[in-house]
């Protein structure tokens, strides 16, 4: 259990949309004592879809279904929830998941996603859950391109007590960025979290901007960004594949922040991103508190979706 877990209970209970859907549609396929033959796998194969597991992760998962299935492995239609979810529990092993620091000097995590996807508000639940761990943290507002980005993330920096570097709106983020790096450097923090301006992953000239800042702070904290986290709402769906495969492209994503979970019915993304480009859930928001986060843990997470 890391910094940021939360318990069983609170993620079922924050995932209980998604929960209820997913169970439901099981339910209706699995039926007791129903044979498992080429009708069932289909019909399961269409809600794995429909619940957002993805083409290519519910592919994989049926031919494995099938193949001990006939290896007599499972023999049984009450048998394939628990290898579902044991297959599913698999995907990640614990080093991908743990958060990187530095051996030296600041951590650097860089945060970017597209506007409305929940940035500002997972920036301050890490923040908080790093600060109240008791380390000195700094954030930087390299968001200056929205009117009111700086002042919402001034105003999560004063209400969780973190330290936040910032110019005026449309200033050169770059050069927030190296002033941010300086103030890090300067007061001995152990974690510098650099906001980035939300935007499209389709705007090229915008995803320029944030390669620039990337290179800044390797520039001034050699080694740094230390973790490339996109944030992602999770009633995205499919398109937060899209999301993250532009956003790597870029600036090569070292992990996934999943926000809003508690709002939608649609957290079997989590297991398409991870087994569709191999980037790892690290996190995954909750709530609407600087609180409501926790660390992606795949036992409890995927209890929390199947039962």
């Amino acid at each position: 259990m890391g910094l940021f877990s939360k318990t069983v209970g609170f993620i079922k209970e924050r995932l209980e949309k998604t929960r209820n859907k997913i169970t439901k549609s099981l339910s209706d396929v699995l039926s007791f004592g129903r044979k498992i033959d080429e009708d069932l796998l289909d019909e399961l194969e269409e809600v794995l879809i429909s619940d957002d597991l993805g083409y290519e992760t519910t592919m994989k998962l049926i031919e494995e279904l099938r193949e001990s299935y006939k290896n007599k492995e499972i023999e049984t239609s009450e048998q394939i929830v628990p290898f579902l979810k044991e297959k599913i529990k698999n995907y990640w092993p614990q080093r991908d998941r743990e958060l990187a620091k530095s051996d030296s000097g600041p951590t650097v995590i860089l945060v970017a996603g597209v506007n409305g996807s929940g940035k500002t508000t997972s920036i301050a639940k890490l923040g908080f859950n790093l600060s109240s761990a008791g380390n000195k943290v700094v954030v930087a507002a390299c968001d200056t391109f929205r009117a009111a980005a700086v002042e919402q993330l001034s105003v999560w920096s004063e209400r969780i007590g973190v330290d936040i570097i910032k110019h005026k709106q449309g200033a050169d983020p770059a050069a927030v960025a190296y002033d941010a790096c300086q103030a890090a450097i300067a007061r001995d923090a152990d974690y510098l979290i650099v906001d980035t301006a939300g935007r499209l992953h389709t705007q090229k000239h915008l995803m320029k901007e944030l390669e620039k800042i990337k290179a800044v702070t390797s520039k001034k904290i050699p080694g740094s960004p230390h973790e490339v986290i996109l944030v992602v709402d999770g009633t995205s769906g499919q398109n937060a594949i899209a999301q993250a495969k532009e956003f790597t492209e870029a600036v090569n994503v070292t992990g996934i922040f999943l926000a809003k979970l508690d709002g939608s019915a649609r957290g079997g993304i989590v297991i398409a991103i991870k087994d569709k480009l191999n980037i790892p859930v690290k996190f995954v928001g909750l709530g609407e508190k600087p609180e409501d986060i926790a660390e992606f843990e795949p036992e409890e997470f995927v209890e929390a979706l199947f039962s």
